[in-house]
């Protein structure tokens, strides 16, 4: 009856977490594969799809702002298409085992360097 009560509360946690400046995406995808049994290709189509909304309302405010440097925008943007377009077609192409300690890795490296930042 009440099986939606615990993916509310960790996706509120994980949003409050996000707002203090923590990878917010990152939580969702560990919450939702760990905690909740979510395979991983599902749970990063879930997270993209919060994630496009936040980022083209991001990148409009700050273009309103005046916060965006139009020359680093625009040597930015043809690589990170191609690196998107190339990312999309390998999580098609290589099975979710494949890719399962690759990205727990990358994970570990981001939670070492964010713990060792200095600002």
């Amino acid at each position: 009856m009440m099986t939606w009560l615990l993916p509310l509360l960790l996706g509120l946690a994980c949003g409050t977490v996000s707002a203090w400046g923590v990878g917010g995406g990152t939580l969702l995808l560990l919450v939702m594969t760990l905690l909740l049994g979510v395979d991983a290709r599902t749970a990063q189509c879930v997270n993209l799809l919060f994630f496009l909304p936040t980022a083209a309302s991001a990148l409009y405010l700050h273009g309103k702002g005046g916060f965006l440097h139009a020359p680093t925008l625009k040597a930015a943007i043809p690589p990170a298409v191609l690196c998107a377009a190339l990312g999309a077609f390998l999580s098609t192409a290589v099975s979710t085992d494949a890719l399962r300690v690759p990205f727990g890795l990358y994970l570990l490296a981001s939670a070492v360097l964010l713990l060792r930042r200095k600002d």
